[in-house]
């Protein structure tokens, strides 16, 4: 997908390098924001990254070469929950923010969301109001709050549960 000066595609082993790059940022400027520490991804090697993304959906935003933003997909492989997907790692730099990265990442998402699954779930920091409003935007709808979610530092993170239909139940 191309968006103005903004290029979306799936990344993949050879982005190795510049995933791991912006996933330690994300990790370092956000912490609350994710179920992962900084200190457990850096310690792993650049094979792990180059297998996460083989393995998996991860899409970034570029603007002339360089990184701005990421954003993860997998679905549910239970015979019961097969039809929901999850949007995971998002973040843009920030920078890029305000640019219409976030946007265009989880558009790219829900494309991609809506020849595999019915649903796409996510969770968000209650106190990320920027992203609580990106997604709100998008068509999700908040459905429920988890009390101390994450704990980093110390400190307990409730986060909101958001589900957007991409197809009628």
């Amino acid at each position: 997908m191309q968006s103005r000066d903004i290029t979306i595609r799936r990344l993949r082993a050879a982005d190795a390098e510049v995933y791991r790059a912006i996933r330690l940022e994300a990790l370092e400027r956000e912490p609350q924001a994710f179920g992962s520490t900084l200190e457990r991804e850096a310690g792993h090697p650049i094979e792990w990254f180059s297998d996460r993304l083989e393995r998996g959906h991860v899409m970034g935003a570029f603007d002339g070469g360089g990184l701005l933003g990421t954003a993860g997909f997998f679905s549910l492989d239970g015979p019961k929950d097969r039809h929901k997907g999850v949007l995971v790692g998002m973040y843009v730099r920030p920078d890029a923010r305000g640019r219409g990265v976030g946007t265009a990442l989880v558009q790219e998402i829900l494309d991609l969301a809506g020849g595999l699954v019915e649903q796409v779930q996510l969770t968000v920091v209650t106190s990320n109001a920027a992203a609580r409003r990106l997604y709100s935007r998008l068509g999700f709808e908040e459905w429920g709050v988890e009390p101390r979610a994450l704990k980093h530092a110390g400190a307990y993170f409730d986060e909101v549960w958001m589900v957007k239909f991409l197809q009628a139940g």
